[in-house]
């Protein structure tokens, strides 16, 4: 299944990218931040499926839903609405707008994975040769830490995700620890992200908050044990923790 991105946070567009990577059966073909862009890019790329943010600059998802009825198109893509609200008033218009179906914001990637395939039948793979078996592609370490931070339930909308992610592939490159990480680590990030170090902290922290809560705790629990029992990890314990997993440590 070939799908376009179209969503103007760009942290999420990464996410979204690398995760549904991960699976055989999704192709991301593009990433869009505006409807504008959105519309040249389907045009171009003849997705096959659309994840479509309703708000963005220029021309909102609503404005793009629209244009689609008047596109020359040789198949009519799926539309999957990616929405932070959730009024019926509002997804009733998307439904009269032609959207397939909706999620709202925070969600699961997993979730996301499962409805895509729900909605969308996936054409069958070409079978090249028929005696050898197929090899998969073996994951990136991007791709292992997106993994990780989705087993915990952290939501990949939250700045804190991309934080979070970006941290931990710092951490395997350059190998900070202890007090490092907030000296070296967190104003790299400030600087990528165009934020304040507190920021790059508070993000990762309200980022955790959030999976500690409403994600999966258990998983948290074992991923960062004997440290950590009823109370939630550190910052540095947690990306430590995510380290030693994406490498198998």
């Amino acid at each position: 299944m070939r799908i376009l991105i179209v969503d103007n946070n760009v942290e999420l567009c990464e996410v979204l990218q690398q995760f549904l990577s991960t699976h055989e059966d999704f192709s991301v073909v593009g990433t869009c931040h505006d409807g504008e862009q959105a519309l040249t890019e389907i045009d171009r790329l003849q997705p096959d499926l659309i994840l479509l943010d309703i708000t963005m600059p220029y021309l909102d998802g609503l404005g793009v839903l629209e244009a689609l009825k008047g596109m020359n198109l040789e198949t009519k893509p799926k539309v999957f609405v990616i929405t932070a609200f959730g009024s019926d008033r509002l997804l009733s218009r998307l439904l009269a707008l032609g959207a397939d179906y909706f999620l709202v914001k925070p969600f699961r990637l997993e979730i996301l994975v499962e409805r895509l395939r729900e909605f969308a039948c996936s054409p069958s793979p070409i079978v090249l040769n028929e005696d050898a078996p197929a090899e998969e592609a073996p994951f990136t370490l991007e791709q292992k830490v997106t993994q990780i931070l989705n087993n915990m339930g952290v939501p990949p909308h939250f700045k804190g995700f991309a934080y979070l992610r970006d941290a931990v592939l710092m951490y395997m490159k350059e190998g900070y620890y202890g007090g490092a990480l907030t000296k070296e680590a967190y104003p790299a990030l400030a600087e990528k992200y165009r934020t304040t170090m507190s920021g790059v902290e508070a993000g990762i922290r309200n980022a955790l908050a959030a999976a500690w809560e409403h994600g999966n705790k258990e998983y948290i629990k074992k991923l960062c044990e004997p440290y950590c029992s009823d109370r939630m990890p550190t910052n540095s314990l947690i990306i430590a923790r995510i380290v030693e997993g994406s490498l198998g440590l």
